[in-house]
């Protein structure tokens, strides 16, 4: 295996929980960003020098990984990446929908001024990073937390953290899937029409743009399976 120049090593990474939280962001945003290839058996031999982390802590990141969905574990086989499947992003699209609507439906419900306000903190500095596109790692960290900043009032941690590790798959397929200049500027302006409808309590419209801003990405993540039907 060899690990691309682009993925980032672990600065001085230290012992125990520490270094397994470490490099489990480490690989995590790793395995997000398609750095290693679908179907790619990990070695630990090469992890280990490359995160420069020891094997306890490294172990314990790849369990961690396994047991998100990033990794999938081979009994007496090691780690390996996950295939890229058409059916497998259909499930974590609708899945996306059915949760992030009832998170934004429950948002509204509690979410106050303080929520809105935030939310249109959130989208406006994503629209600074779309100015910058050539910065993509900010661009991509921007748009998660406006995508947090609107569902973060919904009451529920676990439906927040279903939401999230959906988030995670869904943006593996994503980021490697070719671009599409007409969606992707679609997208960018839907960000800006969610803030405005929270700002005006517009539950039920909000709800169905939020499904088709899914479907839309949906529609570009499927560029990156080489099962999808043609």
């Amino acid at each position: 295996m060899t690990i691309p120049k682009a993925a980032e090593t672990m600065p001085g990474a230290g012992t125990g929980e520490t270094a397994a939280s470490q490099v489990f962001d480490a690989l995590k945003r790793d395995l997000i960003n398609g750095r290693f290839a679908a179907g790619e058996k990990l070695a630990i031999s090469t992890l280990k020098h490359h995160y420069a982390v020891g094997l306890s802590p490294l172990r314990e990141a790849l369990n961690r990984l396994a047991a998100h969905g990033l990794l999938e574990q081979h009994h007496q086989r090691g780690f390996r990446v996950p295939p890229l499947a058409a059916e497998e992003l259909e499930d974590i699209a609708r899945l996306r929908m059915q949760f992030e609507c009832m998170a934004l439906s429950q948002a509204f419900e509690a979410g106050d001024a303080e929520w809105e306000s935030q939310l249109l903190a959130a989208q406006h500095r994503l629209l600074k990073a779309d100015e910058a596109p050539q910065d993509l790692e900010h661009w991509e960290q921007a748009h998660l937390r406006f995508h947090r900043t609107l569902l973060a009032p919904c009451g529920s941690p676990w439906l927040l953290r279903f939401i999230g590790q959906l988030h995670d798959q869904f943006d593996r397929y994503r980021r490697l899937a070719p671009g599409d200049t007409v969606i992707r500027t679609r997208l960018d302006a839907q960000h800006g029409e969610l803030a405005q409808l929270v700002l005006n309590r517009r539950t039920r419209e909000a709800s169905d743009l939020l499904e088709e801003h899914i479907r839309l990405s949906w529609e570009i993540a499927r560029g990156a399976c080489a099962d999808r039907p043609g």
